[in-house]
């Protein structure tokens, strides 16, 4: 996965916050089915079971993933960890996974996580100081100001999408930028296989 999706800042607080939920996911799924694929839904709905209370992660969608799975990446490559991000796939139907399964499933998995709170707390630490989270309602209302001024820009911007551009906001990335980035990661996902 690219880090396309994020044109002006490495990652977001959801990025971040919402990737090791992933991490610990992943981890939880070669566990129980080996290192096979699963795809987004997969994934967000397993990470989903094992938090039911963590209402950033209950917001995230499919179409959001990419940079959630760029942080998943650059923890396992911090951590000399085989690629979990690799299992991750758009659709599983017919998929083998992409190679390194014997790897991923041989891993040291128990050291990841232990390793895993101290990097997110490090990647926090050098988010850009001037993004100021937002709760819910105030990002739905300066989305919704945008789109109003911006109904051009936005015409191909659905319901579900208008779901991971307010989290973006709440991330505390302005309007202008959620909706870039956003549309260099619906691109990133329309196009993944």
């Amino acid at each position: 996965m690219s880090d396309s999706s994020r044109p002006d800042i490495p990652f977001t607080l959801t990025d971040i916050d919402v990737g090791a939920r992933l991490v610990e996911a992943l981890i939880a799924h070669v566990r129980s089915k080996g290192p096979v694929p699963i795809d987004y839904a997969g994934v967000l709905e397993r990470a989903r079971l094992m938090y039911p209370h963590d209402e950033t992660l209950g917001r995230a969608v499919p179409v959001g993933i990419g940079p959630k799975l760029a942080f998943v990446a650059r923890f396992c490559e911090a951590g000399g960890f085989p690629d979990l991000a690799r299992l991750v796939v758009k659709d599983v139907s017919g998929r083998d996974a992409s190679g390194g399964e014997q790897e991923i499933g041989g891993a040291d998995w128990p050291a990841a996580l232990a390793q895993l709170g101290a990097y997110a707390a490090q990647a926090r630490a050098t988010l850009p100081r001037n993004l100021k989270p937002r709760k819910e309602r105030p990002a739905e209302v300066a989305w919704y100001a945008y789109f109003c001024s911006h109904r051009e820009a936005c015409a191909k911007v659905t319901s579900e999408d208008k779901k991971e551009i307010v989290n973006m906001l709440m991330s505390g990335l302005d309007p202008d930028t959620a909706l870039r980035r956003f549309l260099v990661a619906k691109a990133d996902f329309e196009r993944a296989a």
